[in-house]
């Protein structure tokens, strides 16, 4: 740990859906559920009306629709809204220091003791905060989001997570162990469903009580890698450093998919079908890799990746699609999946292969699964239309998908700095409406 709380976390509350709430001016203050809105959805965020009503993320639609009231608004993702607001946050915060790490497109580290000058008191830092929420909340039109500032990263996305939403929380140095023990060992980031079973069955409910347990006993529980983790972590113990993004010299292949893919059968062949371009392309490379790498994108548009070095560096697209498979089973796809990508890194002019391995590319029934499918036969015209998407009419002006079917498409007409619009029912072929690009909700005279 650092002697001075100079790790900053930022976490955006209930982002998706204050977004939301700013572009469709009458969602504000109302329940909002954003995530897939079909039977088999899943939700990605809830704003604080609707959580208040037992809604919550990675829930099924369904359910959340039995829990919240008549009038609550269930909308799609809008994925170039959230990614430009996204931007415009992680661009404050790179003025504070060139050490920021984002984690997702709503969270990420900033390491306040790189910044130029930082007065890093708790004081200083605390002010710090202050002016950073204040400008966000500027820049963005009202989003908010949670600060925590600690002397690890641990302790920071801890104390961002205390008084949310809009919270502000310094964890000043030598309090470490005081503000974690209390904790529900649920809170560690090293700890999952399976995991806190495991924890529960030993007594092990508060970061107190795992703080009890020998390190002996956390590696025969969770393995040597997890046990030690834990171990570490009950004691604050923390020294991950705050690493800007960059790119890693590599070969890989990736799709986005336009609804989250849930079933595990067709993950695998993607996944195979990634494999075998980037074996293809290796090989046309005369290049091998010890590293795989598997991207993926939850339903709730959070990244992670997952890697595995292997012994010695291959160009084998069936050991890479094997290995992938592996990392996907480890990872889970719970909730859906909207992006997949294979990888290899650790390039280098050398392949030590099978000797005795069929050349040929992974299954033809696998690689046969082209990453730009086939086009879809044309919908109906209603289909066209999904709620929450951004509209604009000839003669009404810009607006969103309020509901769709039987071939209707009902649209709101209004936008971030209008008053809550009209409504209107129009036939879903009408050629007058059209896809709309995500509003801009600065005012116009902001470059006067």
């Amino acid at each position: 740990m650092r002697r001075e709380a100079s790790v900053l976390h930022l976490d955006l509350d209930a982002f998706f859906a204050a977004v939301e709430q700013r572009d469709k001016p009458s969602l504000r203050g109302r329940p909002v559920v954003v995530g897939g809105t079909g039977g088999r959805g899943v939700v990605a965020t809830a704003s604080y009306e609707a959580r208040a009503y037992g809604a919550r993320s990675a829930m099924s639609t369904a359910e959340a629709r039995r829990r919240c009231p008549a009038g609550t608004a269930f909308l799609g993702g809008r994925f170039g809204a959230y990614r430009r607001t996204s931007e415009v946050v992680m661009a404050l915060l790179r003025e504070l220091s060139p050490l920021v790490e984002p984690v997702s497109i709503d969270e990420a580290y900033v390491d306040l003791a790189a910044g130029p000058g930082s007065d890093l008191s708790v004081d200083g830092v605390t002010e710090l905060a202050r002016r950073l929420k204040a400008d966000i909340a500027a820049a963005t039109g009202g989003v908010t989001g949670s600060v925590g500032i600690g002397s690890s990263k641990l302790m920071a996305k801890i104390a961002s997570d205390l008084d949310k939403p809009d919270g502000l929380v310094v964890v000043p140095p030598g309090s470490e162990l005081d503000v974690l023990h209390p904790l529900p060992v649920t809170r560690l980031g090293g700890v999952g469903p399976a995991t806190a079973e495991r924890l529960r069955q030993v007594g092990v409910r508060t970061v107190a009580d795992l703080a009890a347990k020998s390190l002996t006993d956390l590696v025969t529980l969770a393995g040597r890698a997890h046990g030690t983790g834990l171990y570490q972590l009950a004691r604050a113990e923390d020294e991950r450093p705050v690493v800007a993004e960059r790119e890693a010299k590599s070969v890989s292949q990736e799709s986005t998919f336009e609804r989250d893919l849930t079933d595990l059968a067709e993950l695998n062949r993607l996944i195979d079908a990634m494999a075998a371009r980037v074996g293809e392309r290796l090989r046309d490379s005369a290049l091998s890799g010890r590293t795989v790498t598997l991207k993926l994108r939850r339903y709730d548009f959070t990244t992670m990746t997952r890697s595995q070095t292997l012994p010695q560096p291959t160009d084998d697209a069936r050991q890479v699609a094997t290995t992938a498979r592996r990392l996907l089973a480890e990872a889970g796809h719970g909730g859906g999946l909207r992006l997949i990508g294979v990888g290899v890194s650790g390039l280098s002019q050398y392949a030590q292969g099978d000797l005795f391995a069929d050349d040929s590319p992974v299954e033809e029934e696998a690689s046969g699964i082209a990453v730009e499918a086939p086009a879809a036969p044309e919908p109906p015209a209603d289909r066209r239309w999904w709620p929450g998407q951004d509209v604009v009419h000839d003669e009404l002006g810009p607006g969103w998908v309020w509901g769709r079917g039987l071939g209707r498409v009902t649209v709101r007409f209004e936008g971030p700095l209008t008053p809550p619009g009209p409504v209107r029912t129009l036939a879903a072929d009408d050629p007058a409406l059209h896809p709309g690009d995500p509003p801009d909700w600065r005012p116009t005279t902001m470059g006067a």
